[in-house]
């Protein structure tokens, strides 16, 4: 054992600890649903899941699992392009494509490998990559990847920034704007018409991740180019399969027929990673074909979203202002969410604190995720640990 280095991890650790910005891990002995058995705890109420639509437990999408998984078995022991797929996987990808109005989209083990397939792959010498300054961590690493490509960062949410760094950069081989679709620590959701327009104007490709959007926003949880009505207008969608679509791993890219199949030549994290489970396949496509069957799931998200997040102004808070699940609050140093959530799970709430380096300094907050399986007695026993809590929360 290299002695000096192992020290170095436990200063390292201390100091966290010291700082109080250490993050605790919680160990859950249950199924995820709106309440859970953690740490000992036999119902803790959970407001810090994705998983939005309740599907995580779901008796038919966890007998969907384990029946792709007595057919299939544990996965095929290799990646696709030398044993190849399960029908499971071919069946899902075409059902992913439908849902979000694209020809063809292709699973990966997560979103975060399909990001980092995808952007290295589209991103060829001379291209120049657009980041909105607060896409997720899986979007900034893969833009590094792109090591040929140019890195541009503009203002969160900010188009005419965005135009303006389009033009000082006309002469690309290849303009790429990646955004997310709905900002995971924000809860806002990213201005898709305008995007689009400023796209079409420069000759740009737009890539959105709806990982927090799909099967949350829209009417039929189409994600947020369904709430915009721009369905089948974004170049590039990736998702996930492990927030609201079954909550237990998988992501996706969709696209054209001849992006996907770029993709199955030239992603790295697709030639050279197994393909997703069957058993995850298996339940997230009884996840989709849920809400195909009707959307009143997501109209009870939208309903419970919309009642905790005026029920928090109603009680003096201030809740920052949005349209998805996500209501976040903001306490502002990391030390402070940290205790803030600490103190909550003694109540019997179950709300993760986010500090740095996950948002700025200063911008500490907990970050509360609303499902259509919380019951308004869940949401208000939520407001009632919060108020008795408030002086840890900054103005």
């Amino acid at each position: 054992m290299n002695h000096s280095f192992e020290n170095d991890l436990r200063e390292t650790l201390a100091s966290l600890r010291e700082a109080g910005t250490l993050k605790p891990f919680h160990t859950i002995s249950s199924p995820q649903g709106p309440e859970v058995a953690m740490d000992g705890m036999e119902r803790v109420i959970v407001l810090s899941s994705n998983n939005y639509l309740g599907l995580a437990n779901d008796p038919a999408v966890v007998e969907a699992g384990i029946s792709a998984l007595r057919r299939y078995g544990a996965g095929t022991a290799s990646v696709r392009f030398i044993c190849g797929k399960f029908a499971i996987h071919q069946e899902l990808e075409e059902a992913i494509a439908a849902w979000v109005g694209t020809e063809a989209a292709l699973s990966f083990v997560s979103c975060w490998s399909a990001t980092e397939g995808l952007i290295p792959t589209i991103a060829p010498e001379g291209s120049v990559l657009f980041s909105d300054a607060l896409n997720h961590a899986c979007i900034i690493d893969a833009c590094r990847l792109a090591s040929k490509a140019k890195r541009v960062v503009y203002a969160h949410g900010d188009v005419a920034d965005l135009e303006q760094k389009l033009r000082e950069h006309a002469g690309a081989k290849r303009r790429i704007v990646i955004t997310d679709g709905v900002f995971s620590m924000e809860g806002d959701l990213a201005p898709l018409p305008q995007l689009v327009e400023a796209c079409r104007r420069h000759d740009a490709i737009l890539v959105v991740d709806d990982s927090h959007g799909t099967g949350v926003m829209g009417q039929t949880g189409r994600g947020v180019a369904e709430h915009y009505g721009l369905l089948g207008e974004i170049d590039i969608l990736t998702g996930t399969l492990g927030k609201a679509l079954g909550g237990a791993a998988g992501g996706f890219v969709a696209g054209s027929r001849a992006l996907v199949s770029l993709l199955e030549q030239k992603a790295r994290t697709q030639l050279f990673s197994n393909a997703l489970p069957a058993t995850v396949a298996g339940s997230a496509l009884a996840a989709l074909r849920r809400l195909e069957a009707g959307p009143e799931l997501v109209t009870r998200l939208h309903g419970n979203a919309a009642w905790f997040r005026a029920a928090l102004r109603d009680a003096g808070f201030h809740p920052l202002e949005g349209e998805s699940a996500i209501v976040p609050v903001i306490v502002g140093e990391t030390a402070k969410a940290i205790a803030l959530s600490e103190r909550l799970l003694k109540a019997g709430i179950f709300v993760t604190g986010f500090g740095h380096p996950v948002v700025p300094e200063g911008t500490a907050r907990i970050r509360f995720q609303v499902s259509a399986a919380h019951t308004r007695d869940h949401l208000e026993a939520a407001l009632t640990a919060l108020s008795a809590a408030g002086e840890l929360i900054s103005e």
